[in-house]
């Protein structure tokens, strides 16, 4: 981090690449992933993966902004520096309240806590880069019109803190609603802008490798000391192979080609591009990673703790999340080469459809079973899609050589 008093930002450039500071504000965001996994294990129930896709929803409003501050002016220079050490710390005490983030009591202020925190992050966002885009007229009224929906949606995001239960739930979600609705009114009305499309797409490739690490960690956790038996170690095993194959669905067969998309786009369309298929389509990306890391860290969990019995199936909620979350993640691959590229083939859908389709199966199989039916799934889609390689994807695809 150099020269934090300096007085101007200095501005990205096209050939600008991420910062340390911008990959340690990532790590801070994948911590927060990793409590919105607890949160929603303790334990699984259709109410807390709902609560769980709302802090989800929530947690990536509060991140995917700043990449987009970041590709306007460097994020280790400078005011926008020290602006980010301020939004880390925010974003960290997030996260330490995320489990208790529905939690109310005489000594128990973590919502409310929780709520001020992403205030003071989107606040330092937006000031940040109204700071940052001084001399942009065009940019500083797309921030205008997106930071009016971002203040509003603080009243909902407050109100729910204070209100607790259902209607914090209610109200969270709506806070979201407005503060995503302002930013595509914004993009629509006025539009954003890319400075370096490599460095835009990098941030989003970057969050998705540490958002897979970390999913691991939790998957790991769920092990406990009891890591050294067979079938623990074996669905250890099978949880790296999920997250290989979702790895590998990204960066083996569609990044490629989609940053090549946007870097060859006329500045004038890129920001619109960016915001759909980045700053949107990216979400049920991480959001699978997050449930299919949940589904596997509850196998583990049952194996470690052998109560209930190894032998029978997991509750429903924990099977939506190990199968949805890797449908979540393949249909999210197909909405973001629709975006990204134009199309998609037809067996990307069939994918997503298919792990859908095998949630009720997994329903009846012992809890290792059905996590090893994905696994095995996954891996034949890998070979599937080796074998053959679609013209939109293969021509760009570094990893496939």
């Amino acid at each position: 981090m150099r020269h934090i008093a300096v007085a101007r930002p200095v501005l990205t450039k096209e050939t600008h690449r991420a910062t340390s500071i911008e990959i340690f504000f990532d790590l801070v965001f994948a911590f927060a992933l990793t409590q919105v996994i607890e949160f929603m294990g303790r334990p699984p129930t259709p109410l807390t993966l709902v609560r769980g896709l709302v802090l989800l929803l929530v947690l990536w409003m509060s991140w995917a902004p700043y990449v987009w501050l970041s590709d306007q002016a460097r994020a280790d220079v400078g005011l926008v520096a020290a602006g980010i050490l301020v939004a880390m710390a925010a974003f960290f005490v997030a996260a330490l309240l995320i489990p208790n983030a529905w939690r109310h009591g005489k000594h128990m202020a973590a919502p409310l806590i929780l709520a001020l925190a992403w205030v003071v992050l989107r606040g330092t966002h937006m000031g940040l880069y109204y700071w940052a885009a001084a001399g942009e007229g065009r940019l500083r009224t797309t921030l205008g019109l997106f930071s009016t929906t971002t203040v509003i949606a603080w009243v909902p995001l407050i109100l729910g803190a204070l209100l607790g239960g259902a209607a914090q739930t209610l109200l969270w979600a709506a806070a979201f609603l407005l503060d995503f609705s302002g930013g595509t009114i914004a993009a629509r009305l006025s539009g954003w802008g890319i400075r370096s499309p490599s460095h835009f797409t990098e941030r989003h490739g970057l969050i998705l490798i540490i958002a897979l690490g970390e999913s691991l960690v939790s998957i790991g956790a769920g092990a406990g000391t009891a890591v050294t038996r067979g079938p623990i170690l074996l669905a250890a095993l099978l949880g790296l192979t999920v997250t290989v194959c979702l790895f590998w669905f990204y960066f083996s067969n569609t990044a490629a080609a989609a940053g090549t998309a946007l870097g060859s786009m006329p500045r004038q369309r890129r920001g619109n591009v960016a915001g759909d298929a980045y700053s949107t389509a990216h979400f049920p990306l991480i959001a699978g990673i997050v449930y299919s890391a949940l589904g596997i860290e509850q196998v583990v969990s049952r194996l470690a703790s052998n109560h209930p019995p190894s032998t029978r199936p997991l509750d429903w909620a924990s099977t939506v999340a190990l199968y949805g979350g890797p449908a979540l993640y393949l249909l999210g691959r197909v909405m973001f080469l629709r975006l990204a590229v134009g199309s998609a083939p037809l067996a990307r859908y069939i994918a997503a459809g298919t792990a859908f389709v095998l949630l009720p199966l997994a329903r009846i199989l012992p809890a290792l079973a059905a996590l090893g039916l994905l696994a095995a799934f996954l891996v034949a889609l890998v070979g599937y899609e080796r074998l053959s390689r679609h013209p939109t994807t293969a021509a760009h695809s570094s990893g496939d050589k």
